[in-house]
Formats: C-alpha cells, structure tokens, sequence
C-alpha cells in the first residue's frame, strides 16, 4: 500500500504541474494528458481505499465483509484501460485523416517524463507483470490491475516518443502505426482480467472447479434413496479462492436429515466449494 500510495503521489504532482504548464502556455493537449493522469490518479486512488476497506469485518450490512472491493476496483480499472485502448484507436484513425505535420512535438518532453514515473510504478508491481496471472486472493487481482495500468501508461507514453521519432525520420504514417499498435497491445494485455473481474462480478461458476466434477456431485447426491430431488445448485466465486454454494434437496418425510447434511458438506467441501447453504424440503 505504501509503494501505491508515493506512486499516486507522483502521479498527482506531475499532474497537476503539466495542467498548470498547459493553462499557462495555452497548450490544450498538455491539459488534454493532464486530466487523463487525474482520472487515472483517482482509479489507483480508489484501488488504494478497496485495499484498505476490504479489511474490514463483516457486519450486519455486508455479511460477506469488503473483500469484493477488491474485484470492483480490478474490473474498473481494466474498463478505463479498455476505453484507453478505444480512444487511441480513434486517435490513430484521426492521425490517419488529418496531416501528420501538425503533430504536436512539445508532447514528446510530457511523454518521456510520464514514461519514467510509469516505469517506477512498474518496478513498484513488478512481480505482477503478468498476463495471465493466477489470482489466489482479490488482493492479486487488485495489484495485478494497478500494475496493468500503469504498464499500459508506460507503453503509450513509448508509442507517442516512437511515433515522433519515426516522424523525424520521414516515416509516413508513424503515428497511426505506433497508436494503433499501442492500442492492441494495450486491449490483449487487459482482456483476460476485464474477463475473469466480470465473471466474478456477474456470480459466474468458479472457473477452477470443472463443470463435470460438480455434475458428478450431482448425481452422487441424487442416487441417495433417501434424497428425492436435488434443484437449484448455484455456485459462485466471492472472490479468487472463495467459493460460495447452495442447493436444495427434497427428502422423503421423517428421515433424519443430519448424515445427508454430513455428505454433502462433505462432498462438496472437497471439491473446493468453502461455504455451502444446503436447503432442505421434506415431501
């Protein structure tokens, strides 16, 4: 939390010294950067407030307590990177348009210094610079998304020095090459954690429990003589490595219902589900 917390302050302080730079100069694209680092500034800031809330207890309120924050704040962060992604393929596209000798250059100097502020923010999370990242707590989707945007900062902020670059040299069409490239890379790299948040979110079936193993529960709970229908199985990850599940049985009338409740906490304990609600009906 202390390495966010000095990479917001960073953030904040370059921010607004470029907003003040651009109101005074009269450069409308250093301010135009400069409110994008302050929307970028408040999602860290409130990756920030999910780390510090989702310690909270459990209360009457929130049963489940304030871990999911923590998903919330992973699946807004890879949002704003996927609007990124959009509003610089746009870019590309007006680059495409209009003429390229009207690129701004003074943006280059605004470009490098967000660079080295992003690459501290990268060597901060580095152990999170992964695509593909295997979640065991929200905690490491939470870190995972904060490193994934200030990754993508740095490469944008890579694509305009290179675009500018290769304009100096007289390539044609550089900057709609390098904004369209950013803008891919950009889109894969965030893709599987905008995927896994929104599962998570939308109460998806845990991924890391096969469809088939819990079908064979299933079953293995229906063929029981004293169990007459199993209905409503739902299962849902809380967050990473925390799965919720209820079902509903209906047994015959005046069977002690404790050894059925034993087996199927069982059961499904085994696969992995951690907290399970088992309604019983009698017929």
């Amino acid at each position: 939390m202390r390495r966010l917390f000095l990479l917001i302050s960073l953030n904040v302080a370059y921010s607004t010294a470029e907003l003040c730079i651009g109101l005074l100069s009269g450069r409308v694209g250093l301010v135009s950067d400069a409110f994008h680092l302050t929307f970028g500034c408040g999602l860290l800031t409130f990756s920030l407030f999910a780390m510090d809330a989702s310690r909270e207890k459990p209360d009457r309120v929130y049963t489940y307590g304030y871990r999911r924050l923590e998903v919330l704040s992973a699946f807004t962060n890879a949002l704003f990177l996927l609007f990124m992604s959009f509003s610089l393929a746009v870019e590309a596209l007006h680059a495409f348009i209009q003429d390229e000798s009207e690129h701004k250059h003074y943006l280059i100097v605004s470009a490098v210094t967000n660079l080295l502020v992003n690459l501290i923010g990268v060597w901060f999370f580095r152990n999170y610079a992964r695509i593909n990242l295997v979640y065991r707590k929200a905690e490491d989707m939470n870190y995972h998304s904060v490193c994934l945007h200030v990754l993508a900062d740095s490469i944008r902020s890579a694509g305009l020095i290179l675009a500018s670059w290769l304009l100096t040299l007289g390539v044609k069409n550089a900057e709609v090459l390098c904004l369209g490239l950013v803008s891919a890379t950009v889109f894969f790299l965030v893709m599987p954690l905008f995927r896994t948040t929104g599962g998570i979110l939308l109460q998806m079936a845990p991924p890391r429990i096969p469809s088939s193993a819990l079908s064979k529960c299933w079953r293995q709970v229906s063929s029981r003589e004293d169990v007459s229908e199993v209905s409503q199985a739902r299962f849902w990850e809380l967050v990473p490595g925390h799965v919720i599940g209820s079902i509903s049985l209906q047994v015959k009338e005046g069977v002690d219902d404790r050894p059925i409740l034993q087996y199927v906490h069982d059961l499904y304990h085994e696969l992995g589900i951690q907290d399970l609600t088992v309604q019983i009906d009698y017929t």
